[in-house]
């Protein structure tokens, strides 16, 4: 008997939906020219809309659907890791430079607090500490607390520009729900 995989993205996932539920997917997307992403009617239409909007075809829409489902397989492969996008990488190194610290690292904890009763809190570190585990994508380090990291196993990290607001956003498998503005979870 053949197990048929059914697509987690199809030509009629809302584009907000594809941000909020499928991060490994943005990058991607933005990499075919299309930046739907920060649209302000980017939560409402579907992707394939958005595409045959930029004058894509259906051939184009079905490879690219393809693309954005193979990057959040892969994501979901890696669930024992922590994924970090190269748009967070790229960003990560960025700020680092601006702030005169080049060659430090990028801190990821888990903090009581926030509407749902844990959020994350995101700063800068000269090194890693006795108890941390580095993860490093493009020569952009992280530092995650192992006694934290249960927490965050398998999350991925992304940088997301938008209209709608910028900055980290992180899909984490392991958390039952967010609250309504998305800056915690339980």
């Amino acid at each position: 008997m053949e197990t048929i995989q059914q697509s987690k993205i199809t030509e009629d996932t809302l584009i907000g939906e594809i941000v909020d539920k499928f991060p490994a997917a943005v990058e991607p997307l933005m990499k075919t020219g299309v930046h739907c992403i920060g649209c302000g009617i980017s939560p409402i239409e579907t992707l394939g809309q958005g595409l045959r909007g930029h004058g894509m075809t259906d051939e184009q829409i079905t490879k690219i659907v393809k693309t954005l489902n193979e990057a959040v397989e892969r994501s979901e492969k890696s669930s024992e890791g922590i994924t970090i996008t190269d748009k967070a990488a790229d960003k990560i190194k960025q700020l680092l430079k601006a702030e005169n610290r080049e060659g430090q690292g990028f801190r990821v904890e888990v903090s009581s607090g926030g509407c749902s009763g844990l959020q994350y809190i995101f700063d800068f570190d000269e090194s890693p500490k006795e108890n941390d585990e580095v993860f490093e994508k493009n020569g952009a380090k992280i530092f995650i607390n192992k006694d934290t990291l249960e927490k965050l196993k398998g999350i991925t990290i992304n940088y997301v520009d938008s209209l709608q607001g910028s900055g980290f956003k992180i899909s984490n498998p392991n958390a039952a729900g967010t609250c309504g503005c998305g800056s915690s979870f339980y």
